[in-house]
């Protein structure tokens, strides 16, 4: 995703859509393209169809933004649907940011709709993004997964390595989620040795980043190599070997944190500054 200057706030609460807003439109987990954009004025955006739910997402340069998402929506000309993957390195990096929230947080609604102890119809919360039960008081907040994600180095080789649902040529870098109980660093140290079977130390946190398939939080290492030959788990790594930087299979694109990984230990081995960390 390209850099933009836009600034966004999350918001924790529900509001009002008010003139001057901007709304993002959301049907059947694809949102609204409409005249090249996907920001849109929230009276031009009444007419798409009947609107069955809407939350407010944050602030975008002051304006506030919020998910509308319709029901039966009409076909105009210069209206078009994408599904969020596909968007994936082709908008701006606040428009992502908009859109991957937006999509979060309506899952998480439309999963807790119902109290999970009582069965009742919860209800939003008017001062923070929380749904409630007026029944038995329960109030659930959305919920982040918290994962690792590391790039293997030796020398100016990487371990990289492809899920079976990858498109053929594709390879990434080593992700897995942390278990209860489990520190990051131990998360890292059983992910590694159970998809490829290798040892690593000199554990670097880099940096993190939100991503939202479905709801997960990245936290980004650099680890060096120290033992072990690569041994693909079976069901989950089809394929992983070791890739010199200067002759790299298809990676993944820019604005994600696999690739960020990638560049900031490119950068370094050619004594560049590191890049800045995706949104």
């Amino acid at each position: 995703m390209s850099q933009s200057q836009k600034r966004f706030i999350a918001a924790t609460h529900t509001a009002r859509i008010e003139e001057g807003d901007l709304v993002v439109v959301f049907h059947k987990q694809q949102f609204a393209m409409f005249q090249g954009g996907f920001l849109h004025d929230p009276d031009s955006m009444r007419f798409l169809g009947i609107t069955d739910f809407h939350l407010l997402i944050g602030h975008l340069d002051n304006k506030a933004c919020h998910l509308m998402r319709i029901s039966d929506p009409v076909d105009l000309p210069g209206l078009s649907w994408h599904g969020l993957r596909t968007l994936i390195g082709q908008i701006d990096d606040d428009t992502f940011r908009v859109l991957g929230l937006a999509q979060q947080l309506e899952a998480w609604y439309d999963s807790h709709r119902f109290c999970g102890r009582c069965g009742q119809v919860m209800q939003p919360r008017g001062a923070e993004r929380a749904m409630e039960c007026p029944a038995c008081d329960l109030r659930q907040y959305p919920k982040l997964a918290p994962c690792i994600i590391v790039l293997i180095t030796r020398g100016e080789e990487i371990l990289l390595a492809r899920a079976p649902h990858f498109r053929p040529g594709f390879f990434s870098t080593l992700a897995g989620f942390i278990e209860p109980g489990e520190s990051v660093e131990e998360c890292l140290h059983r992910e590694v040795m159970e998809e490829v079977g290798v040892e690593v130390d000199q554990l670097e946190y880099l940096g993190s980043q939100n991503w939202p398939f479905p709801n997960s939080l990245m936290m980004g290492f650099h680890a060096r190599y120290v033992s072990g030959e690569i041994v693909p788990q079976p069901g989950e790594i089809e394929e992983a070997g070791w890739w010199h930087v200067d002759d790299l299979p298809g990676i993944p694109p820019a604005g994600t944190i696999s690739r960020w990984l990638i560049d900031c230990h490119l950068a370094r081995l050619r004594g560049q500054p590191l890049p800045a960390v995706p949104a």
